[in-house]
Order: C-alpha cells, then sequence, then structure tokens
C-alpha cells in the first residue's frame, strides 16, 4: 500500500470498534483493484458523531460507514436520506456529496444478496420466522416484507417490541399476514410451517451459547440464516443443519452491505472475491 497526498480516506466509526472487519475487507479490496484508498476504523463517542461527520466531509473523507450504536443517531441527524434508510430508520452508510451528507442503509441490500447467494432465492411468496426483533430482526423484517414476502412470524420475549415492529411492517407492506410468537410451544409450530428461519437474536456469538430453538423446529425443505457470522456453524445453525434444512450464516451480509458502500461512494465495482477471501481468513483463520 503506498500512501500519499491523493489516497482517498474511508473509515467505519463506532463506540466501541475494535470488533469491526469492515477495514480487512475493504483494505483487501482496493489493494486488489490497485485502488489509491484506504479504509479506517475510528472510535467516535455518539455524542460527537454530528460533530464529526461533517469534519470529515472537510477532511476529504470518500465515504464512512456507522455501526453501534451510531446508525439510529445519523438518522435522525441528517438532512438528506436515501429511501434504504426511510424503511429501516437507520443509516450505516454516509455518503459525501457536493450537496451535503446523504445517509444510505446497506443492511437490506447484504440480506438479500446473501440469501440468493447462499440459496439461490431472496423471499419472494415465502413465509419468513425471524427470531429477535431487535435492532436486525427489525431490519430483516422490514426487508422482507417489502421485498414480497407473504407471511412473517415475528418471535421474541419482549412483547412490546415486536406489536412495535408489527406496526411497522404493516405501515409499510399492509398485504403481509403478520403472526406473534412469544411462548417456546408456538414457536416452534410456526417455525416449523415457515419456508425460511431467520436467527436475529445475539445469542451464538459466544460458541457455548445453544441454539434457541429445538430440533423439531425445523424441517427438509427449510432455510436457516443465522446473521451471527463469526463461526462457520452456529448452534442453530447445526440444530437446523441435522434437522434437514439448508443453513447460511451471516458473513454473506456483512460482505455485500461492505460492498453496496463501496459502490455508493465510488461508483466503482469493488472486488467481492478478495473482500470475502479477506473476510473468510480473518474470522475462520
Amino acid at each position: 500500500m503506498n500512501l500519499s497526498g491523493h489516497t482517498k480516506p474511508f473509515a467505519v466509526l463506532g463506540h466501541p470498534i475494535g470488533h469491526t472487519l469492515s477495514p480487512v475487507m475493504h483494505n483487501a479490496s482496493m489493494e486488489e483493484l490497485k485502488f489509491d484508498g484506504i479504509y479506517l476504523a475510528l472510535d467516535v463517542h455518539p455524542d460527537r458523531l454530528m460533530e464529526v461527520l461533517p469534519s470529515m466531509a472537510l477532511m476529504g473523507f470518500a465515504g464512512v460507514n456507522l455501526t453501534v450504536p451510531h446508525k439510529e443517531i445519523a438518522f435522525r441527524g441528517l438532512t438528506t436520506l436515501d429511501d434504504s434508510a426511510k424503511l429501516f430508520g437507520a443509516a450505516n452508510t454516509v455518503e459525501f456529496t457536493e450537496d451535503g451528507m446523504v445517509g444510505h442503509n446497506t443492511d437490506g441490500y447484504g440480506f438479500m444478496k446473501a440469501l440468493e447467494e447462499a440459496f439461490g432465492k431472496t423471499v419472494k411468496g415465502d413465509s419468513i420466522f425471524v427470531l429477535g426483533c431487535g435492532g436486525a430482526g427489525r431490519a430483516t423484517a422490514l426487508q422482507a416484507a417489502t421485498a414480497g414476502a407473504k407471511l412473517l412470524v415475528l418471535a421474541d420475549i419482549d412483547a412490546e417490541r415486536v406489536q412495535k415492529l408489527e406496526d411497522e411492517v404493516k405501515s409499510v407492506a399492509p398485504g403481509v399476514e403478520i403472526f406473534q410468537a412469544s411462548e417456546k410451544e408456538k414457536q416452534v409450530e410456526l417455525c416449523r410451517g415457515c419456508d425460511l428461519v431467520v436467527q436475529a437474536s445475539p445469542v451464538g456469538m459466544k460458541k457455548a451459547d445453544p441454539s434457541l430453538l429445538p430440533p423439531e423446529a425445523f424441517r427438509e425443505g427449510q432455510r436457516a440464516f443465522d446473521l451471527i457470522y463469526m463461526y462457520p456453524e452456529t448452534a442453530f445453525l447445526t440444530t437446523a443443519r441435522e434437522s434437514g434444512a439448508e443453513i447460511a450464516n451471516g458473513l454473506g451480509m456483512l460482505l455485500h452491505q461492505g460492498a453496496r458502500a463501496f459502490e455508493i461512494w465510488t461508483s466503482t465495482e469493488p472486488s467481492v472475491p478478495a473482500m470475502r477471501k479477506a473476510l473468510e481468513k480473518a474470522v475462520y483463520g
């Protein structure tokens, strides 16, 4: 990497930021493309985010990603928002333009691309079980609803969170049928009837975490997708696979949301193979 006064800086901002793999994949892609850029990870306190972003624009940063807890702060603080950010109520990508900053959200795009890559289809006409209705589950449900899913089962122990998400889904896709599932027995019954099962809770981030769903919740012909990507196979995915379901983890979603962000910033297609190789090496060794 040869840095100079012409090198374009990019960054991901978060608090904390040590967990991020965005620099790994973006720098690998830029090196493969011989693109004169560098991608950094910067810890920015949430209270300072909306001061820092305009300063980065003035300093010549070519693009910024945002991770926890900055996505919602940027959504509220940015004047101009792309439709993707408006849908999710969060911005994970900031584009610097001559007319100012624009907030985008590439998480939904990454989710759909990952499903298509792993299973050969997305969600059109599917019944989908969403396990965990927090930030990630919310984005998953909203994206699926607007992309043609016919039915959603929203599963979470927080009834208020589930109801809020149901209301949001109905506002953007009133034709989608919705069921709520908080009790384990009902979750198992409804999950087994769904085409796609999405694990969007943080359970599984620790290697010893058990599957939140038992074997009888799965069946042959199902697709099971875990948004967690730090292991090739979580307990959730192992349980689903042993019950006959096709499985995929969240590494593809991480990859494709990042690739889309680079396209937004540069109008250049990144090297997805280089990004994938770098991520797999970093995550799996």
